[in-house]
């Protein structure tokens, strides 16, 4: 059994702050010297690293439908005890608490996360359009669930005390735990895919959180916020491990993984796979001007912007030519979405790296969702016919060479037809999908493998 205080963030909807104040609350609660655990409902990369920038240890994510649901409350007590034990977890929702997988009844919804982990919800509600509605609203999501508890809420954008007095009598049975005021000075700015990540703004992004912990510090009461988060009942379970089998050589091949302000999406757990398998990761900045490291035997390109960096991208010829030789040379490589538009011959006209025979531009259309997927070929991760639950998320079209079809994966489309996506060669394998590894637990193991295979291959 296990004790860990903890709540959920959750709100009616997108739109009523809920990242602004479970940021704010995070970091209200370190300055208090508490040891606080950053979780978020979903396949968000962006929250987890204001979160990680406020509670000072990495955010991590909860999803059913990427890693399982017997998985969670074993992650949640692995991000509540790494690298120390945390005294409070603080779990943010995604979009209305009960809002999840198209089609899915609730499935990998904030209240679905709720249920499993077994922790109290307080909603966050924006008061700015409304005052007396706000009892009504709050009534209805504490008597929709009777396995989700609604244990408190907290205010948003209150204009004033004759405002706040209008709320609060509409509110009852469930207690106010803060009243935020509006104060439009806060400003955590936003893109097309959601707000700006940490690794591109952080001095500003410092001092938003740190702006943050000051209101909800004092507009919050976080005594009665913990006395809440301690009425969460034991977990009976073992924390999540990012070993499988017996433990392996940590001394094994090197792993360059892509990271800085242009490829900041890395689920935390995906790297710590990694090295759990025996390989020495190598985190690789392509704007900081860095090369492939000597030796690396494993290229993983994950997510993030590169179309805000392309000039910087592109200036770092060096990378783009140490990437395009390892491939060509059976370098074991994983690309996902970004990664993959990095791997293609250009993006919005700028020269990349040219290891795969296609070419990418921005468009207006937001492509996400849930994806379950069948691999069409064997690669370094996968076997053909394995199936694989991902996601997708971008504003981006690819247009591979005529001759190149070569596609990762195989999926059903919400109107019944199918698609085909990615592209797989040899020991390449690049893709819009990003996977968690907890929930695909073999995709680390093999590309280790693999990286040892082609570091015994290379000559001395």
């Amino acid at each position: 059994m296990t004790r860990l205080p903890r709540f959920v963030v959750a709100a009616p909807g997108s739109g009523h702050g809920k990242t602004m104040i479970a940021t704010g609350l995070m970091a209200a609660l370190r300055a208090r010297g508490l040891e606080v655990s950053p979780h978020k409902v979903g396949p968000d990369y962006i929250d987890p690293s204001y979160h990680g920038l406020a509670a000072g240890r990495v955010g991590r994510n909860l999803d059913p439908m990427l890693q399982g649901e017997e998985r969670i409350v074993p992650l949640l007590l692995h991000g509540a005890s790494t690298p120390t034990v945390a005294d409070v977890a603080v779990i943010e929702g995604v979009m209305g608490l009960f809002d999840g997988q198209l089609g899915g009844e609730g499935f990998s919804s904030t209240a679905h996360v709720a249920r499993l982990v077994a922790a109290p919800v307080v909603l966050v509600v924006d008061c700015a359009a409304a005052s007396r509605s706000v009892g009504a609203v709050v009534h209805g999501f504490t008597t929709y669930d009777p396995e989700v508890r609604v244990a408190g809420v907290i205010l948003n954008n209150v204009a004033s005390p004759r405002h706040e007095a209008e709320v609060r009598a509409s509110i009852v049975g469930i207690p106010v735990l803060g009243v935020v005021p509006r104060l439009p000075e806060i400003v955590v700015p936003s893109r097309h895919l959601g707000l700006i990540p940490v690794a591109e703004r952080t001095p500003e992004a410092v001092a938003a959180v740190d702006a943050l912990a000051d209101l909800i510090g004092e507009h919050v009461d976080l005594d009665a916020l913990l006395e809440l988060a301690r009425t969460a009942p034991d977990l009976h379970a073992t924390p999540w491990s990012p070993t499988v089998g017996e433990p392996v050589d940590t001394t094994g091949p090197t792993v360059a993984v892509f990271g800085g302000p242009a490829f900041s999406f890395t689920y935390a757990e995906n790297v710590e796979q990694l090295t759990a398998a025996g390989a020495h990761v190598v985190t690789v900045d392509p704007l900081a001007g860095d090369r492939l490291p000597l030796g690396t035997a494993a290229l993983v390109v994950g997510g993030g912007f590169p179309e805000m960096h392309l000039d910087a991208l592109a200036a770092n010829a060096d990378l783009l030519e140490d990437v395009r030789g390892f491939v060509e040379a059976g370098g074991p490589t994983v690309a996902e979405c970004a990664g993959l538009l990095y791997l293609g011959r250009a993006l919005d006209g700028v020269a990349m790296a040219g290891a795969v025979p296609m070419s990418a531009e921005m468009t207006r259309r937001l492509t996400l969702g849930y994806r379950r997927a069948t691999a069409l070929v064997d690669g370094p991760i996968v076997r053909a016919g394995e199936q694989v639950t991902g996601h997708e998320f971008h504003k981006t079209a690819v247009t591979y060479d005529t001759d190149a079809a070569n596609p990762a994966w195989r999926w059903e489309l919400h109107d019944g037809t199918s698609a085909t996506e990615g592209w797989v060669r040899g020991s390449v394998h690049a893709s819009y999908l990003h996977v968690h590894g907890a929930g695909h637990p073999e995709h680390a193991a093999r590309l280790v493998e693999a990286a040892r295979q082609y570091a015994a291959s290379v000559p001395a």
